[in-house]
């Protein structure tokens, strides 16, 4: 799997992608000097430009990414894109409580769970007019609906190699890469076109971009508000991926057995702990000013990681038809955020 796969790694946050056992530390240090090195350029422009700190990180990994082909760069690259991520978004609890969370409403969390559906639904639908199967659909809009790469990587053990193929997860795995990142540049700049206010472009980035440190960045890029709101509603998405791999399981159960993990990734428990934690119990202010620029850290490296480590070239030579339905699921969570920001939150 991780040989096979190993090209098309981005942030794998269940470290699904990557089935290789424990590398000793030293082995980290090349990529991830890069990956930090990389982070403290981005924040010095960030400081010096006045532009958003994640956004420069991502251009200055993508301008980087000619070294994703230097095999010593894989291990401390991969542990900036995931570990680094996962610590990050627990340490973003500090920066919210759990009344921002029940905030949101019951009418905005319910629109995040119908735009879920709705995008997966558009998956489904446009494989299938374009000569695809249903199954393909499937995978490609849930990766689109719920959290990515390791949405894929979830919901193609669901489905069994019978109804998707490793070529075709390959490609899907490549597209929602390319497709985040492209996401994160321009998706902040609507928000910024439409006059959208914080909450707003919050909620409509955190519901409608496909990888977390994507959207989080996008979300902080456009203000820290933004960033909160936009981490609230990813983190929702993520979390759902539980009960809709329950479902696809129970109507259509995978080949040999096999089910896919429907826990809540760690991470997630732990952002809601620590946001928890912020609600009940007073937190002294130079604490969650140290948390919060550990976290802003945290996050920088691992979209500059990612951003090194994205497939760039592999969609050349791919057919079209498997790219539209990617295209199309993303326009449909794109439009329905844009709505339900306007007509909900």
């Amino acid at each position: 799997m991780s040989e096979r796969f190993a090209q098309f790694e981005a942030a794998d946050l269940y470290n699904d992608l990557d089935d290789e056992p424990r590398r000793h530390w030293r082995d980290l240090w090349p990529g991830l000097s890069v990956a930090v090195l990389a982070t403290m350029a981005a924040g010095f422009v960030a400081d010096r430009y006045h532009a958003p700190l994640t956004l420069m990180a991502l251009l200055i990994g993508l301008a980087l990414n000619f070294l994703r082909g230097d095999a010593r760069m894989a291990p401390g690259l991969g542990f900036a894109s995931r570990t680094l991520l996962r610590w990050g978004i627990v340490l973003v609890g500090a920066r919210v409580t759990i009344g921002q969370i029940v905030g949101l409403g019951p009418m905005t969390l319910l629109a995040v769970v119908l735009i879920l559906l709705a995008t997966l639904g558009a998956g489904i639908v446009v494989a299938r007019a374009l000569g695809l199967t249903g199954a393909f659909g499937m995978l490609a809009g849930g990766s689109v609906a719920i959290c990515g790469a390791s949405a894929a990587l979830a919901l193609a053990t669901t489905l069994g190699e019978r109804r998707v193929n490793q070529g075709q997860l390959a490609f899907v795995l490549v597209g929602i890469s390319a497709a985040s990142a492209a996401a994160m540049f321009f998706y902040p700049l609507i928000a910024h076109q439409l006059g959208l206010s914080e909450r707003q472009a919050g909620f409509m980035l955190g519901a409608s971009i496909h990888d977390v440190a994507q959207a989080i960045g996008a979300g902080y890029s456009f203000s820290d508000d933004a960033g909160q709101i936009a981490t609230i509603v990813k983190l929702t998405r993520v979390a759902l991926l539980a009960p809709v791999l329950a479902l696809i399981a129970t109507f259509l159960p995978a080949e040999g057995g096999k089910r896919a993990r429907l826990s809540v990734p760690w991470f997630v428990t732990g952002f809601f702990v620590v946001a928890a934690i912020n609600s009940v119990v007073p937190v002294p202010a130079i604490v969650g000013r140290f948390a919060q620029g550990v976290a802003a850290a945290f996050l920088a490296c691992a979209v500059a990681a990612t951003g090194i480590r994205a497939p760039m070239q592999a969609l050349l030579g791919t057919g079209t038809r498997p790219l539209l339905v990617i295209m199309a699921a993303s326009l449909v969570a794109l439009l329905l955020s844009l709505a339900a920001s306007v007509l909900l939150v």
